[in-house]
């Protein structure tokens, strides 16, 4: 049963992303890096990802002159989701390298991804928000961009690993007792679940940012 609702769950979200890359062709976003950003988020947010896309992304679409009703929250929810995103496709990559490498630390494979899944969502994580920052200032040159992405994302980074990693510790240490493997569906229906709830930590943090100033709501 939970295979199949397990393939069900990533199939609803592999479709959601299909339809923003559709639709992100057809309507280019101001900001280059969110045509990335929206269909990582359709994936793990499926139908959410759909609806905040079309609600809220689309307004900053190069060929569309939609009026701007956003409230602060919502500006919150897609400089989230654009961290969210980062975070993302970096714990993506980590689980085949780990599992390819046969890596481990401390006799752990479960360290192991924890590691190598942090390190890479750190650096697309800065690496989106630089393509944020950058384009819009190019006069204050690459290393100003670079230090403001990493004072923009860094905080908002950990809270969204304090979420997934949470939540995949569950899974390998208390709901299983056989953790299902990186080649079944079972583990990427977990760690979409895991996007979530990094997402849900991240929130209010991007929210602090971006009261304080220290980083722009999109």
């Amino acid at each position: 049963m939970l295979s199949i609702i397990s393939w069900i769950a990533l199939g609803i979200g592999a479709i959601s992303s299909i339809i923003i890359i559709v639709d992100v062709f057809r309507h280019p976003q101001h900001m280059t890096i969110m045509n990335i950003v929206w269909p990582i988020n359709g994936w793990f947010f499926g139908p959410i990802a759909l609806w905040t896309y079309f609600k809220w992304g689309r307004i900053n679409a190069k060929n569309l002159d939609l009026e701007d009703s956003r409230g602060n929250g919502a500006k919150v929810f897609v400089s989230t989701s654009h961290c969210s995103a980062g975070c993302t496709l970096g714990d993506a990559l980590g689980v085949p390298i780990v599992t390819l490498g046969a890596l481990t630390i401390a006799g752990s494979t479960l360290y192991a991804h924890f590691t190598a899944q942090f390190i890479l969502a750190y650096i697309f994580g800065i690496l989106f928000q630089f393509y944020a920052i950058y384009p819009m200032n190019k006069k204050a040159g690459v290393k100003r961009a670079f230090k403001s992405a990493i004072k923009a994302d860094t905080l908002s980074l950990i809270a969204f690993e304090v979420g997934m990693f949470g939540w995949m510790a569950l899974v390998n240490l208390v709901i299983f007792s056989t953790p299902p493997e990186p080649n079944e569906g079972a583990y990427w229906f977990m760690m979409q679940i895991a996007m979530i709830l990094g997402f849900l930590t991240s929130y209010p943090v991007n929210w602090w940012l971006v009261k304080r100033g220290i980083k722009e709501a999109m």
